[in-house]
């Protein structure tokens, strides 16, 4: 009787495992096809414009003022140079205000109404059509100057960003455990120190991300640019005038009925992807080479 029980706590143990290992490969399966399903579009879209756009990369596309309609001369220099400049701006207007901000929401604010608030109008500002953050970028900037403008471009791309920024930096900020930050008030340390000095540090690598996600946003957007800085076939010329920028390029070139135009226009988005890549890569490198600085000072 008991080598019989001892023989189905055995069977049923197996059974068990069995079942154990076939969810795990099931999970672990639907777990693959999801990321596979989600590369495919990405990395379709990421062949296409290779495909179509390395064949126009020379120096002159590079440098260039765009040529006359149909010529397939000239190049999208001016509009390179703009979008750095635009959302360079934008960027450091924007990044500090958001993570500022993002501070506040998580060390400072709780549970209070006002950080309810401020919560409730962060989540409409994330879904709010750019069109109409570029149509008050146009009435508070571009009518008040009298002219389409950097400003005003860079004030409507750092609206856009603001908020996945401000979202980000809570959220990452919320994941520091409680330890640190009563490790650091036993010492005596002021809370805003706790907070910028090893709380934020604990939380850098997040709060990049969400600064590269807002860049990788507000560098694609088109519809403010056409309300702000309208556009021009000129090298920059000072902040209160028109600048050309990527977005708008392609989006004038993609118009134009001239298969030169269209090769164009998939070198000109190549070279955003391109410059994305580049600059989070570039932020990346430079928070890990700071926290490699920071702990070799640390063990020091």
């Amino acid at each position: 009787m008991e080598k019989t029980n001892k023989k189905e706590l055995r069977e049923l143990m197996v059974r068990q495992s069995l079942k154990r290992k076939i969810t795990d490969k099931v999970v672990s399966a639907l777990a693959i096809a999801c990321v596979v399903a989600a590369i495919i579009p990405l990395g379709s879209i990421l062949i296409e414009v290779v495909k179509n756009g390395v064949s126009s990369l020379n120096v002159e596309f590079l440098t260039q003022t765009p040529g006359s309609l149909g010529s397939g001369e000239g190049g999208i220099g001016p509009a390179i140079q703009g979008t750095l400049i635009v959302v360079g701006l934008a960027s450091l207007i924007g990044g500090p205000i958001g993570v500022l901000a993002g501070i506040y929401l998580s060390e400072y604010a709780g549970t209070s109404r006002f950080a309810y608030s401020v919560r409730f109008l962060n989540d409409v500002l994330t879904g709010l059509p750019s069109i109409v953050i570029g149509i008050v970028g146009y009435v508070a900037i571009v009518l008040t100057i009298g002219s389409f403008s950097v400003w005003a471009g860079a004030f409507a791309l750092s609206i856009i960003m603001i908020p996945i920024v401000v979202r980000v930096t809570e959220e990452t900020l919320k994941i520091v455990p409680n330890s640190i930050r009563e490790a650091g008030h036993s010492l005596g340390i002021p809370k805003w120190k706790v907070t910028m000095f090893i709380v934020l540090s604990s939380a850098k690598s997040g709060v990049l991300t969400g600064v590269v996600l807002a860049i990788s946003r507000i560098a694609g957007e088109t519809a403010p640019l056409i309300m702000t800085i309208l556009g021009t076939s000129l090298f920059f010329t000072g902040f209160t005038s028109p600048v050309d920028a990527l977005p708008l390029r392609i989006w004038r070139l993609a118009s134009q009925p001239y298969e030169s135009a269209h090769s164009f226009g998939w070198g000109a988005a190549l070279i955003l992807i391109l410059i994305v890549l580049g600059l989070s890569i570039s932020l990346r490198l430079l928070a890990q080479k700071r926290g490699f600085r920071a702990h070799s000072t640390t063990v020091t």
